[in-house]
């Protein structure tokens, strides 16, 4: 039996359980068990080890002709986690498969000119560090909520997700003759002068809060960054007091921050 692959009503690529497990030619008489299991499974996802959650990585299919029977669609990145994890013989084959799917899917995401002008707008308004420290705070709370209640392995995916962990920075601090102690990754970034890369993980961290995946999230912070230099964007401490040189914003943009309604719009 082959993979199928669907296509849904938002245009997103999925395969079915039922199809899935006939592919990998496992036992059919514990079909219904090892179904329940990939659902109710920790599988370490882009965005953290966590379980599947509902019409995110799967959705329940009904079968017209059979209502007894319990089926899923399944997002591709789900059923690729499924697959290299199950028994099956034919595993590589279809891992390599749903993983160049994914790989296409991911290549092929593109912007449209009013996106790029919403990151141009974000960017500025991370230059202030109530705003990233806002965004960091609603990433750690979805983080959390994600693997079960439990941050303990925050840092360790942060550090994986942005490419540069506290040690590091204390490492340049150090090579420079700054001090670092008690200093968060944040503040030696600004005494490292490296502005554009904390507006880059602010913008990350605020589209991952808002449901974008990992790579998209990574792919929008890098344009940020791109802009940020161009433009030679600052980053000013807002908290304590205004600053007078603090590069204009679109103020309504700066309220959305808020709530991460405006992120959606991405």
């Amino acid at each position: 039996m082959e993979l199928q692959v669907l296509i849904s009503k938002k245009g997103t690529k999925v395969v079915t359980a039922s199809n899935l497990y006939g592919a990998l030619q496992l036992p059919e008489q514990h079909y219904s068990t090892i179904l329940l299991k990939w659902i109710d499974d920790f599988y370490e996802f882009t965005d953290g080890i966590r379980k599947p959650i509902r019409l995110q990585d799967f959705a329940k299919r009904k079968i017209s002709n059979n209502p007894i029977l319990k089926d899923y669609y399944l997002s591709v990145e789900m059923a690729k986690k499924i697959v290299l994890r199950s028994k099956s013989k034919l595993k590589r084959k279809f891992a390599k498969q749903l993983h160049a799917l994914q790989t296409r899917e991911e290549s092929a995401e593109t912007l449209t000119q009013e996106q790029i002008e919403t990151v141009l707008e974000v960017a500025k308004t991370m230059t202030r560090m109530s705003c990233q420290e806002s965004a960091e705070r609603k990433h750690q709370e979805v983080y959390t909520s994600r693997n079960g209640g439990s941050g303990a392995n925050w840092w360790k995916y942060r550090s994986h997700l942005l490419g540069y962990s506290a040690d590091f920075l204390r490492k340049q601090m150090e090579a420079q003759g700054k001090k670092f102690k008690g200093k968060t990754q944040r503040e030696m970034l600004l005494h490292l002068n490296n502005k554009p890369e904390m507006i880059r993980t602010a913008v990350i961290d605020l589209f991952i809060a808002s449901g974008k995946t990992e790579n998209h999230a990574k792919k929008l912070g890098d344009l940020a960054k791109t802009f940020a230099l161009e433009m030679q964007l600052d980053v000013f401490d807002d908290k304590a007091s205004g600053n007078l040189f603090a590069s204009s914003i679109n103020t309504e943009m700066l309220s959305g921050m808020n709530n991460y309604r405006h992120a959606a719009a991405l």
